[in-house]
Parts: structure tokens; sequence; C-alpha cells
């Protein structure tokens, strides 16, 4: 030690390597490192019930094309061992792989309940190895029904058996007339120890707020997500071990309606007749002390209830509430419970899930821009934006005094409010308790609005002479699905830009615990969006999770003869137009699709495993409603521009889009099952595929015109787009598609199913001009045109009808083309994950810069281009552990540079070859700045 002291006292005058070397070298110069670790899709989460979660993480390097080549995973149950590096549960040791996403844990069983700690090392393609990452956990669900530990379902009031309608028909009278009470239900309980963890499992039905000694639990809104309560439910997890303390507690929880209970309340909209039951409560608080004992608090008898506040409650009608029903400290313990009752024992669905998606939530904030009385005692609050949402009302008046707010997505000629066209009467009802000021928002129901028509109140500042509550402030807030927000998009095209908000505005609004296609008058989830949509939302926000669940759906939804409905959960059955709405190809086909398309997107695997007996029970029902191997059920291309008010295919005929798509299942189908190891089931599937292709080409291809059906976008753009068209006539197709849209000055005509496949058989034919010219005016039919109509969010027809949802997601395709196109953001073909990408831009137009970001499962991903006297500019941004194919428009290599240096400079770059314009570079991660000068 007397030796080493001279040595630490020079290097103090080299404090650089002073620095590395008393940290014991631990850290290496350019050495990775590893962040954002996530358990099966999420960080940290709770209520985990996959028996081998997936494990993913991000590899981190100073210099390019860095790749992974081993990891060591460490599991304990011990975060005190974790920190030792000891994997009691598991230590995967060095394992020399790539992998870096969907890594399934390989331990021992893993228990009910349990937290489990974990952390990552990887070794970069240098060999160099990082440090630990920091650690992260995850706590398991309750896996088997009996680690409920004996909760049982408990009520206010049970509906009769003869009054449980679980998929009513749409039209049909009403069996039973009446409300129900929203109950408030409550237990005192003591805690005699010192905690170590409080966790909370939650299911209320329809909804539920879950309160701890008068404060409420988190900020989910309308927990738990909808299902097909007549087969599953699911419950929230909660870690309320901060809200707990030695001694007295009390736990409480509000009930709501929710999808559960749709009341038939006369005066209020009611869209579908759903009645699963009355709201009820199942719950386990699990009390894990530090000296390793444990204690639980259940729903049994024991529990108390009582009426609460909300006196209705309907997800399609409202909400109302009395504040003079409030009773102050109900949630909170020594709270003298006079008037309560004991609550009733009730059944509830058999099978139990717990709650993986991200719940909603209240996100952006809406002040009002204008506040007008159109007619006296009247006045309509303008948002200023069309959006999912609710509002919070800041109100002072005398006990009893009552305001009324409709929401409302447009005006009528007189300037007040109508919900014609999204479902009314819907308003919320707040009575006063005559306190000061008074702030409510409502909890078990929203709406799609931009404009709150206020009856009963007047704003501040207004005059008063009847002395009414004056309304302080009215807020809108939006909610939504909390799916994490991982693209960005931007260019120098400014109606681009508004284009890519007005389709953002719809998706957000329509996310909720399903894909919703309005967030309004009907709020179900319609399937065909899930896959023609998927790519465009996929690209803007992480919605791993929230596919999942709604695969989920498909898969509780399906018949028993195989039909995947089009909309899933199924709460109704529409009979209008026969099976119209219940068995159309083109929808049900998610069955097959979506489960495809989260694989290729986030490399989830185990997504197709569990999907695939759903996918091939599907198929084999589509086989049996084909004649001649061609579909001709359903909707078709919905809500095509034809001469007609949109509804039905006008423009495309029966069979065509349901039979390409019956075709598209069937190769897709074969895919998965060669990525199984199904090779027998893929070559069946493949041999039926091909039947079909030779049933739709005889039926619908002419061959002297080269046309499908009758040569509308929709047909010509599908048969290529799903490998219909044989080789050799497959330009001619795409010739004809841009002919039809150049013959009607660049307008569109093709609907929800055909207008994506327009846009990407255009895009792939390397006709983004023609892309740019549709979407570039405003004069007739399309998003410019709605931008003009004064939409702040995409409609459901292209002419921004006012007869028709003015917030619907189904029309937006076009924002895959912004990231993938016109940004040139692409997984490259046969990618998994983006595991390869393809930075391809492509400069159409008046368009002179675009840049476009999107956060991968390996990391973020980068492109920004623009034009500028010094040439073409692209910055690009590959992450660690892929590699990518850039793109750029040059006649030659030689006119290419790469941060200021000549290709040759830059051994980490391999050209491909230049040809057609267009030079093509392989790289591996890290950030380049390439500049392709113009030609003298």
């Amino acid at each position: 030690m007397r030796c080493f002291r001279p040595l630490v006292a020079a290097l103090r005058t080299l404090p650089l390597l002073a620095g590395l070397l008393l940290s014991g070298l631990a850290a290496v110069a350019g050495a990775p490192t590893v962040s954002n670790l996530r358990c099966g899709y999420r960080p940290n989460p709770l209520g985990v019930q996959q028996a081998a979660p997936n494990l993913s993480w991000e590899l981190q390097a100073d210099h390019r094309n860095a790749r992974q080549s081993a990891y060591r995973l460490l599991v304990a149950d011990d975060e005190k061992l974790l920190r030792r590096n000891q994997g009691n549960v598991w230590d995967s040791q060095k394992t020399a792989s790539a992998a870096s996403i969907q890594v399934p844990y390989a331990g021992p069983a893993l228990q009910a309940t349990k937290t489990y700690y974990w952390k990552v090392m990887v070794w970069d393609d240098q060999q160099q190895a990082s440090g630990w990452s920091q650690p992260a956990r995850w706590q398991m669900g309750l896996l088997t029904a009996a680690d409920w530990r004996g909760a049982q379902w408990i009520a206010y009031e049970k509906l009769p058996a003869e009054h449980v309608t679980v998929l009513p028909v749409d039209g049909k009278k009403d069996s039973y007339q009446g409300g129900n009470v929203l109950p408030l239900l409550r237990k005192d309980f003591t805690i005699k120890k010192k905690l170590r963890r409080a966790t909370a499992y939650v299911c209320g039905l329809g909804q539920f707020e879950l309160h701890l000694n008068g404060q409420k639990v988190g900020d989910h809104f309308l927990d738990p997500a909808w299902t097909k309560f007549d087969q599953h439910a699911q419950y929230v997890t909660f870690d309320v071990t901060g809200q707990l303390r030695k001694g007295n507690n009390a736990v409480g929880v509000m009930l709501g309606n929710g999808f559960y209970y749709v009341p038939p309340v006369k005066g209020r909209f009611r869209k579908l007749k759903a009645a699963f039951g009355l709201p009820k409560l199942l719950c386990r608080l699990q009390l894990d002390y530090q000296d390793g004992t444990q204690d639980n608090v259940i729903s049994d008898a024991s529990w108390q209830t009582a009426p609460g506040p909300v006196t209705f409650s309907s997800i399609y009608g409202g909400e109302d509430y009395d504040a003079r029903r409030e009773q102050p400290g109900w949630d909170a313990p020594r709270f003298k419970a006079t008037g309560w009752k004991p609550v009733l024992l009730v059944d509830g669905p058999a099978r139990l899930d717990a709650q993986q998606a991200e719940p909603l939530r209240v996100h952006e904030q809406f002040q009002p821009r204008r506040v007008s009385q159109p007619q006296p005692g009247r006045f309509v609050y303008d948002f200023g934006q069309n959006a999912s949402g609710i509002v919070e009302l800041q109100v002072q008046g005398r006990a009893g005094d009552t305001v009324r707010l409709a929401p409302a997505e447009l005006l009528n000629a007189g300037g007040l409010v109508t919900q014609k066209n999204s479902g009314g009467p819907y308003y919320f009802t707040y009575v006063l308790r005559g306190s000061g000021v008074e702030t409510w928002r409502p909890r078990f129901s929203y709406y799609g609005f931009r404009y709150a028509q206020l009856e009963g109140g007047v704003p501040a500042g207004e005059t008063n002479p009847a002395n009414r509550p004056v309304v302080q402030t009215l807020t809108m807030l939006h909610t939504r699905n909390a799916a994490p927000e991982v693209g960005a998009f931007s260019c120098s095209n400014e109606l681009l830009n508004q284009t890519n908000t007005l389709i953002d505005w719809s998706v957000k609004s329509n996310m909720a615990s399903v894909f919703t296609d309005c967030p309004h008058r009907e709020k179900l989830g319609w399937q065909e969006q899930n896959h023609l949509m998927g790519s465009s939302i996929r690209y803007r926000y992480d919605i791993a999770a929230l596919s999942r669940k709604v695969i989920q759906d498909l898969q509780v939804s399906q018949l028993d003869n195989g039909l995947v409905p089009e909309i899933a959960p199924e709460f109704v059955k529409f009979e209008w137009g026969g099976d119209m709405f219940r068995d159309s190809p083109e929808w049900g086909s998610s069955a097959i699709l979506l489960p495809w398309y989260v694989y290729q997107w986030y490399g989830d695997r185990q997504v197709l495993e569990g999907s695939y007996p759903m996918m091939q029970r599907y198929a084999a029902y589509l086989a049996t409603k084909a004649n001649g191997h061609i579909l001709t059920q359903g909707l078709g291309d919905w809500y095509d521009l034809g001469p007609k008010l949109p509804g039905t295919s006008q423009l495309t005929p029966m069979g065509v889009t349901g039979t390409a798509i019956y075709y598209y299942d069937l190769t897709t189908l074969a895919d998965i099952a060669r990525l199984l190891g199904k090779a027998d089931d893929a070559a069946k599937y493949t041999q039926l595929a091909g039947e079909v292709r030779t049933a739709f080409n005889a039926k619908f291809f002419n061959p002297e015109t080269k046309q499908y059906a009758t040569g509308s976008q929709a047909a010509n753009a599908v048969a290529v787009y799903m490998g219909l068209v044989a080789p050799e006539h497959k330009a001619a197709v795409v010739d004809n598609l841009v002919r039809d849209i150049q013959s009607r000055q660049n307008a569109l005509t093709a609907g929800d199913i055909g207008y994506r496949y327009v846009l990407r058989v255009l895009e792939d034919a390397g006709r983004s001009d023609v892309i740019f010219a549709m979407n570039s005016r405003s004069d007739v039919p399309g998003y410019g045109y709605q931008l003009a109509q004064g939409a702040t969010a995409l409609t459901e027809s292209w002419a921004a009808l006012p007869t028709v949802s003015n917030n619907h997601l189904m029309l937006g395709h076009l924002q895959e083309w912004l990231y993938g196109a016109l940004a040139g953001i692409r997984p490259a073909p046969g990618a998994v994950a983006f595991n390869q990408i393809d930075i391809r831009p492509e400069p159409v137009g008046d368009v002179t810069s675009a840049r476009a970001t999107h956060h991968s499962p390996y990391g973020l991903i980068g492109s920004e281009w623009k034009k500028t006297t010094a040439g073409f500019e692209l910055t690009a941004t590959i992450p660690a552990n892929t590699t990518a194919t850039v793109y750029l428009p040059a006649a030659s290599a030689a006119a290419i540079t790469e941060s200021g240096q000549p290709l040759t400079q830059h051994p980490e770059l391999r050209l491909l070859g230049v040809e057609g314009g267009r030079a093509r570079i392989a790289v591996g991660s890290g950030t380049y700045r390439f500049l392709v000068q113009p030609l003298e």
C-alpha cells in the first residue's frame, strides 16, 4: 500500500487516467451499456400472468455497427441478492446470442404475487462487456382461482336472471325498465406490523375506483378494460404500499356500469342493451410484512355498502352526480356507516386475467377558446379540438342547484350543440352541495366532443339576474389509453403536417380498452381498422400490450363455428341487412392478420402460438362460406366514394375485397405455420391459396383490359397488394390504377378497405408522386377537404359529412406513408421488430424537408432529410443490434459524402450499388450524415 500511495498522488495530475484506474477499471472506453429493461413490453409491470415472461432491453454503444454477441440475465427474489450479483432464481450464465428482445424467462416456475428482480449485462461484437444494467422488477399476478384467497364477488343488488342479456340484438325492445344503484363499498382493517409491500388486486364491474384511507388509488380512468364479460373479465393490480399505515385503515370502492350494464333509462341515449349484471366487486388486498408474514383483506360478506353520489352512469348516456349525497370520510377509517347495509354475495365471470395493457388516463387539457350564448340561459363552450374525453367543472352555488353539460362534436345552424349523429341525449348533470367552489369530473363515462353546452348555470363574468350557479371554469380533459408515444413526424408541407395531426387526433380519441370506431355513439371494437390502420398507429404509439388485449378479445368472441365477428368484444348483434355487420372477411381477418403484424413489428412469437388455433378455425370457417373459393358476404369496400351516400361498397363489386383478403389470410397463415414448424399445415394453406387465386382471377380479371372487376381503385389495388396478379400483368394493373386516379384529377375513390392498399401499391411501385398529388388538395373529398371544412379530427366520411361521425380513425392510412415513405423509415422486407431497416425517403412534390423518429423495440430510429443549395442532406439514426440499408438519390457514389468525407474513407459503410438514380448503402448502428452533392 505504501508503494501505491505515491502513484495515486502522481495520478492526481492526470484526472482522466486517475479516474479510470481508481474506478477499478470497471469501465472500458467504448464499452456498451444496457438500458430500458422491459418485461412483457412494460417497465416494472404488476400482475404478470405469463408463465415465462418475455424480457427485453436496449443496447447502446459509442461505436458504429455495434451488435450484441452475448448476454447474461440474473433474476432474484431479493433485491439485496441482485445487488450482490446473485441470481438465486435464475442465472442464464453467459449466453452467446444477439437476442435482446422477447427473451423468455427460463428459470423455475414463478409464484403468484411474488416480486422478481432482474438485470442484464451484454457483450458486444468486439467482446467488450457492459456493466450490469440498472435493476428492474416484475410482480406476478394471480395465476389460479385459489390465488384470490377466498375473495367473493359482492354487490349492492343483483339483476334478476330473466333480465340478463349478454348479446342483445339491435332494435329489439327492452324487456326491463329502470335504473340501478351505483354503490359505495367499504371495509375497515388494521395493520399491526411494519409493512414491506401492499398490493391490491381489484376487479370492479363494469368500472371502479379504488380508494384507501380517503384517497383514490392511482390515476386510471375507466378500469378495468372492457371485455366479453359473460366469459371473462380483467383485474387491475396496484402497489398501494404508500397509502397504508400501521394501525387503522379503510378500503373503499366506487362502482359504475360501463359496458357491463347499459341502463334502460328514458331520455338517455342507449346504443345497445347489454346487461351482463349489476355492478359488483372482487378484491384481494395483500399485506406483506417485514417479518415475512402476510395478511389478506378480501371482498366478502363483512363489507358494507350504500348508494353513492353517482346517481346515473351509462357508457352511452352520460353521468349524473348529486354532491348532496356525498358521505365525507366513507373511504377513511373510523367512519360511522349509519344506514349502510351488508353486501350481497353474487356470481361473477369465471375467468379473470390481469390487465396488462396500459390503462386509460387523462392526457391533454383544453380551456375554452370561446363562450357564446346562442339562446338565453344556454351557453356553448368551444374547446377548439374534437377529442374523446370528459369535462372538469368548477362551480359555486346553492345546495340543490343543478347544472347540465351536453358535449357534442358539432353545432346546429342556431349555434347550439347537436348530437343528432353522434348519439344523444348524452349529458352530464351535477347537483351542488352548496359549500364554496365545488370541483367535479365524471368517473364512469366519456364522449367525443369539441363543444359543451351549459344549462342551469352561468359562466363567471356573465350577467346572472336569476342567481344561478356560477361556473368558474370548465375544462375539457382528453382521455385515452396510455400507450407510450414512440414516434414523431413533421415536414415542410403544412397541409401534410395538418393531415398528420388530423389523423393522430382520431387515433388518440379511439384508443381505449379497444380500438373503437368512434368515441361517442358506439365505442365498439370494429376489427377491420386493427389490421388496416395498425402500421400507422404503431409508428406513433407502442400498442403491443393493447394489441395483445385485442387479440384476446378476438379469441373470446370467436363463435363455435369459427366465425370471428366484426366487433370484438361482441356486445351487440346488428341484424340490419342480415349478417353483413357480423360476417365480413375484411373485418374478421384481424384474427389472422393482427397477430402476424404484432409479431412482425414487435417480435412476439408467443402471440402467434397462442392465436394459431383461432386462425385455423377462422380459415376453416371461411372455406365453408366460399362458393367456388369466392367470398361475397359482408360490407366490401365500406364508405368508398361513389355516387350515393357512403355505406356498403359502391364502386367495387362484392366478392373482390372479401376474396382477396381470404387469399391473403391463407398465404399469411402458411407463413405462420412455417415459422411455427408446422410444415404440413403450411403446405395445405399454400395449396388452398393457389386454388383461391385461380378462382379469383377467373372471376374478376379481364386479360384484355388488365383490369379487375370494375377497374375501381380498390379492386386493382387489393389484387396487386395481395399477390393475386400474375407477374406479367402486374405493371399493367398498376398503370391502370394510376390512370384512374389521374383521370379524376388525382382524386381518390377507395374506402375503408381499399385505400390502404392503394397507398401501399403506389408506394411499392415508386409512385409516391401520385400519393402526394392525391393528398395535396382541398377541393375534393379527402384529408385536405376535411381540414377545409373545419375538421380537427379525422371524420368517418371522406367528405366530412355532418350526418356521420366526425371522429373516426378508419381512413387514416396516409400516416403509414408519411413515416414510411415521405420521411423514409420502413422495416426491411422480412424484418422482425425492425432488426433490419430501410431508410428510403421519397422526396416528392414541393416537400423540401421531412423528419421522423420511431422508437423501435431495439431503440431509436431516425430519418431527417432536406434539400439545400449544398444538395440532398440525410441524417439517419440506426439503433444498436440492427442493420439498415440507406437509399440516397444519387447517380454516382462519387457524389456522396458522409460526415464530410467520401464513402471510400468509411470502411464501416458498404456500397451495395447505384441504379435508377438511387444509391444503396449498407450500414450498422450509429448516426450518419450523408450529403448528395448536386450534379455540376
